[in-house]
Formats: structure tokens, sequence, C-alpha cells
């Protein structure tokens, strides 16, 4: 039994990653309308910043995950006022195809920064195990855990008490209803970008705690896709909630691949995209979506 809480802890940590990435789509998809596909783009870069950061003899850590997601967070702004403004009003196909070119040119880019040598983020915990009452768990995933609970605490109060976060809602709404009662919707676009920018890099740095950095980190953010799917495109409580849930079937399938054998030797990888299919199958807009995103 204590073998098993500790494998769902472990899930936890990292369904906390996949959360904070899913929070970015689903951000800009309530505002705009539009599924970003540069996210992992963002993460990548977010990353790289953090190992180049670290560097800085008196800036740690913590500091450098501030700072890069503070850095990241205004080049999505910036992307967003350069590439995707000017697309206001075209086709929403169309925009999701340029965040497919966007995600590909900034993780060419991304990737130039991290070369040919081995980068590390320099977290404090690398693979270092702590105990959690009778459970033994890497201090990396209780890290990841406590990071994500503060920052969706953070979100749900901007979201609900703050006036910028009501201006949000009203979009995310209806944004012609929005934009009559003089609510700045072209704000309210750049804002989700810079805050879904940030989240990435932050999911990014601790995605990355513990191991190497390299050209294939990208594949992370990938996995934020059945999450969304399954938490419903236009959910921020489905985005937590599908991305502890994945992480922790993906956990249970790496801990034990007797019970998932005929999925093969890599049925951790395979198993949150086989959740997407189900979903797209049963329940098309999600466990908290609503049924207009599915006739979308």
């Amino acid at each position: 039994m204590i073998s098993l809480l500790e494998v769902v802890f472990r899930g936890l940590g990292q369904g906390s990653i996949y959360a904070l990435i899913a929070l970015g789509f689903v951000i800009i998809y309530k505002s705009s309308r539009v599924i970003s596909f540069a996210q992992p783009g963002f993460m990548i870069a977010g990353v790289v910043l953090v190992t180049y950061l670290v560097q800085i003899p008196w800036l740690g850590f913590f500091a450098a995950v501030v700072v890069a997601a503070l850095l990241t967070a205004g080049f999505a702004l910036g992307v967003e006022r350069t590439v995707i403004r000017p697309m206001i009003g075209r086709p929403v196909f169309a925009i999701a195809i340029i965040t497919i070119a966007l995600d590909i040119v900034i993780r060419t880019v991304a990737h130039a920064g991290i070369g040919i040598n081995v980068r590390h983020v320099g977290d404090p915990w690398g693979l270092t195990n702590t105990s959690l009452g009778p459970l033994t768990v890497q201090q990396r995933h209780l890290a990841a855990v406590i990071t994500a609970a503060v920052l969706v605490t953070a979100l749900f109060l901007f979201f609900r008490y703050t006036r910028i976060g009501l201006a949000m809602r009203a979009v995310a709404e209806d944004q012609e209803v929005a934009l009559a009662q003089g609510v700045g919707v072209g704000m309210v676009f750049a804002l989700s970008w810079a805050m879904a920018g940030g989240l990435a890099a932050v999911a990014g740095a601790f995605a990355a705690a513990g191991r190497s950095v390299d050209p294939q980190f990208w594949l992370i953010a990938l996995t934020a896709l059945p999450v969304i799917i399954l938490g419903g495109l236009d959910s921020l409580v489905g985005a937590v909630v599908a991305g502890l849930a994945i992480g922790v079937v993906q956990a249970l399938a790496a801990a034990y691949p007797a019970y998932v054998a005929f999925l093969g030797s890599n049925a951790s990888l395979i198993v949150p995209w086989l959740v997407m299919l189900l979903v797209l199958v049963v329940r098309p807009y999600g466990l908290f979506g609503t049924r207009e995103v599915e006739r979308v």
C-alpha cells in the first residue's frame, strides 16, 4: 500500500507540471478561442533561460525561475502583439496553423541555446528523497506539487477578485458584449498569452529538475494535449484535475507494467494518448468542458 501511495504521489508531481502547461492552453483558448500550439516552444525557451540564469553566482534556482518566467511572459506578449494581433478577425484555423509555425521557430532557436553540451537547471533537489509521513518521495515532486498548488490558487484568486481577472472572464463569456462594456479585449488577449508563457516556463523548469535539458525536452509539453482534451478545452478546473489524473495514470503504468503489458514496453508514454482517444469518442468536450466547444 505504501509503495502504491508513493507511485501516486510521483504521478501527482508529474501531473502538476502537466496542469501548469495545460492552464496556458486553456487561458489562451478562453480569451481568444484559439488553441496555441506554441506552448511547447515557450516551455523550452523558458527552460533554456533558466539554465543560463542559474550560472549567475548571486542568482539561485528560484530567482532564476522567476526571472525566466517573466522574460518568457514578455516574449509571449510580444509574439501576440506582433504576430497574432494582426490576425484578429481571420479564421481561427489559420491562427492555429500560425502558432504551429511559431512553435517550430521558437524551438529551433532554443535548441541553438542548448548546443551540444548537457545543460541543467541547477535545481536544489536533484533526485534526493525525503520523508512525507510514512512515504518516501522525491523532493522535486514535492516541490512541483507545492509550486503548482500556489500558482493555481493565485490564478483562481486573480480571476475571482481582481478587475483584470473579471475582464478576462467577461471576454471568455462573450467578446462582443465585453467590448461593448468597455473591456479592453486586446489587452486581455495579450495578458492571456503572457500568462501562458510564464506558466510554461515555470512548468518546464520543474520538469527539468533532476534531469538534463536536451532538444527532445519539449515533448513533455505535448502531454498537455491529452490533459486539455480530458479536462475540457475551456475549463481551468478541468486542466488541473486532468493534469493530475494523467500524471497518476502515467506513473501507475510505469510502476506496474505487467498490468498493461499488452501496450508494449513504453506503455506509460502512450497511456495519456489512449485516454485522449477514449475521451474524444465518449465525451468529446471533456470532463468539465462545455458542449459548445464540441460543436466548434
